[in-house]
């Protein structure tokens, strides 16, 4: 099935169906997140933004000192608004593995 007719295809779905085949391309795709990567060897596999060593970990950090963006965004020069939009995404959908990276680094 080429791409275009599976786009035929997911048109004609309920949303309820859509939500399943989300779901089940999200479980396939595992631990992938968009503007966010982990690497092995880079600041211990955390999770950071792509293009940089910006743990995500780091980021929420700042946040919950009550940095604001525009504070960190000023601070960090290679980040976009947006590698913060997808930061926080990865936290609200991680967040044992964030509080326990944070945890970690104040015990260090």
């Amino acid at each position: 099935m080429t791409p275009r007719e599976l786009v035929a295809e997911l048109a004609a779905l309920s949303k309820a169906e859509k939500a399943e085949v989300v779901e089940k391309l999200a479980q396939e795709l595992g631990d992938t997140w968009p503007g966010i990567e982990k690497t092995p060897g880079v600041l211990g596999g955390s999770a950071c933004v792509v293009r940089t060593r910006v743990a995500v970990w780091m980021l929420e950090n700042y946040r919950r000192l009550g940095w604001t963006e525009a504070k960190i965004l000023a601070n960090y020069s290679t980040l976009r608004a947006v590698d913060l939009v997808h930061a926080w995404a990865y936290v609200d959908a991680n967040r044992s593995e964030i509080d326990e990276e944070i945890r970690q680094n104040e015990a260090a």
